[in-house]
């Protein structure tokens, strides 16, 4: 593919977040979650670890632990034990204690509505910071960077490497402020539905012809 100009670029962007709109209108976040206290625990939760199998945990987790003090004054070791299966689980539950433990003490058990403040907290990185803040808060601070997100910016050519934060500030210029949040989502949903890891399925795909397939045809000596 010829080196693309960032105009270019830019133009492209957007013909591919008209076509994701038009096939996602309305994707969403896909961890249940009712308050933004559960979301920043589940975000948490999901690092290497599918949605569906953080949902099945919550389900039960967030009937025990309501509120952030029930986290902080909650034994480890029955955390560890409630967060088993989503692997990692010592330092998930060693994390989401410490995390809540600080939401009780510098913010009244509320979870913060600011980066700088999210970013503080045990276990909460620029990914989990923009998750929350995006989807229980509808503040775009930027762009959340996944697994997904990082495989198709990369596929797609808007973005280069794997390093989420620079991934994110490469994304954030080509994507109005109001959609960093959707577009997340989008591209979430499209990674997981049709541009998958090994078998993408390009003959289908709705934006192929947006798409130079950064890494298809070989993809099984690609690390994305």
């Amino acid at each position: 593919m010829p080196r693309e100009t960032n105009a270019a670029k830019l133009e492209r962007t957007q013909k591919i977040l008209s076509a994701l709109k038009q096939v996602y209108p309305d994707a969403y976040c896909e961890l249940n979650f009712e308050n933004p206290l559960q979301l920043l625990v589940a975000t948490i939760l999901s690092a290497q670890c599918t949605d569906k199998r953080v949902n099945i945990v919550t389900a039960e987790l967030f009937k025990k632990y309501q509120r952030a003090e029930d986290f902080a004054a909650a034994p480890l070791a029955d955390i560890e034990e409630a967060v088993k299966s989503t692997g990692f689980f010592r330092n998930k539950a060693k994390n989401i204690k410490a995390c809540c433990a600080a939401l009780v003490e510098k913010f009244g058990g509320e979870v913060p509505r600011t980066m700088v403040e999210l970013h503080a907290l045990a276990g909460v990185g620029r990914k989990t910071a923009n998750v929350v803040l995006g989807n229980a808060f509808n503040i775009n601070v930027g762009v959340v960077v996944d697994t997904h997100v990082t495989r198709l910016s990369n596929r797609l050519g808007l973005a280069r490497g794997t390093d989420a934060v620079k991934l994110e500030h490469a994304l954030m210029p080509l994507v109005p402020q109001d959609d960093w949040c959707l577009f997340s989502h989008q591209l979430i949903w499209h990674g997981r539905r049709r541009c998958v890891a090994r078998t993408p399925d390009c003959e289908h795909c709705e934006i192929k012809y947006l798409c130079p397939q950064i890494g298809v045809k070989n993809f099984r000596s690609e690390s994305l």
